[in-house]
């Protein structure tokens, strides 16, 4: 072998090397993203949140979630697969607080660092928390309530389901503040339309009938609000004022129409943009909060023009999700 062949020789091993390493240095972190369900524009925002920020961290995501929020051993089934794959992280919306725990410490067991984002979870082995503050967000709508009431009447909830934390606390922020705060406003109903649009609705068809004097509605959550929402529209005179939660186009359209007092929104875009940052930073060695509590905000019908809620209300999700 001559001494231009081994120099050549070496020159493409070490190309080679190099290109190998290079390869192995752009691998992109996967970060396996389960949230509670999939069929509310809710998600789809904070699905396209979590796009936002992988695009901004140079990091893969994979998104799932079930169809249906109460479906908790397909969400449980999920995790799993996330953890057989050996993702380098999961940020995941627990469908309940207590029944999601195993697979969330079985994840951290086996080196996989868990964010928690919207709804809460019995356990601390979570690396942060991302969520919007869901008690104070009830207690916004438990004030703007008694602001349209003038302090008096009989009101009723429209609740999500029993074990789902982020809309059991926005429940207690508006019912315990009523009580402590409101001693003329008495709540007399309070049904579970179990995150379905056609239960909420017929749970609050029920609740209408039951109390026809009704002056007042709080709906915990997009399915809530709308089931709650449509049976006001289909009892022509009834004089209850709605104070709802979330948002979505038909919600907008019937706050303009003035058939919705207001609604206490989320900015779920930001809960998945924070949640995959959380994740990023933990796979990077980086600081996070455990808690990271973001602000609800009230809008009326006078607060449809502002910019900044125009740009809450009206998500880019073609830009995102394509």
């Amino acid at each position: 072998m001559n001494r231009f062949t081994r120099v050549s020789r070496r020159t493409f091993l070490t190309a080679v090397g190099a290109a190998v390493g290079g390869c192995r240095g752009e691998k992109k972190r996967l970060i396996g993203v389960i949230a509670e369900g999939r069929t509310h524009l809710f998600w789809q925002t904070v699905h396209a949140g979590a796009v936002a920020a992988s695009q901004e961290r140079g990091v893969e995501i994979q998104w799932n979630a079930p169809a249906s929020e109460s479906d908790l051993t397909g969400q449980i089934q999920m995790v799993d697969a996330m953890i057989n794959r050996r993702v380098d992280a999961i940020a995941l919306c627990p469908g309940d607080v207590n029944a999601m725990v195993a697979v969330v410490e079985r994840a951290v067991a086996q080196k996989i660092p868990v964010i928690i984002f919207d709804t809460g979870i019995a356990t601390e082995s979570y690396s942060s928390w991302v969520a919007t503050d869901n008690y104070a967000g009830g207690q916004m709508g438990a004030e703007r309530m008694a602001e349209i009431l003038n302090g008096r009447g009989k009101v009723a909830v429209v609740a999500v389901r029993p074990g789902a934390a982020s809309s059991v606390a926005r429940e207690a922020g508006f019912e315990e503040t009523i009580n402590a705060r409101f001693p003329k406003i008495e709540i007399v109903d309070k049904r579970f339309g179990n995150a379905d649009f056609a239960q909420s609705l017929a749970v609050s068809e029920n609740i209408l009938t039951a109390h026809p004097g009704l002056d007042g509605i709080f709906a915990s959550n997009e399915s809530s609000s709308v089931g709650a929402m449509q049976a006001l529209k289909s009892r022509k005179g009834t004089r209850a004022k709605m104070v709802g939660f979330d948002w979505s186009p038909n919600l907008i359209e019937e706050l303009q129409s003035g058939l919705i007092d207001s609604l206490v929104v989320q900015n779920p875009f930001k809960i998945g943009y924070e949640s995959v940052i959380a994740a990023a930073d933990v796979l990077e060695g980086k600081p996070v909060k455990k808690i990271n509590k973001l602000p609800a905000r009230l809008i009326r019908k006078e607060d449809l023009e502002k910019q900044d809620v125009k740009a809450l209300i009206h998500p880019d999700l073609k830009r995102w999700l394509g």
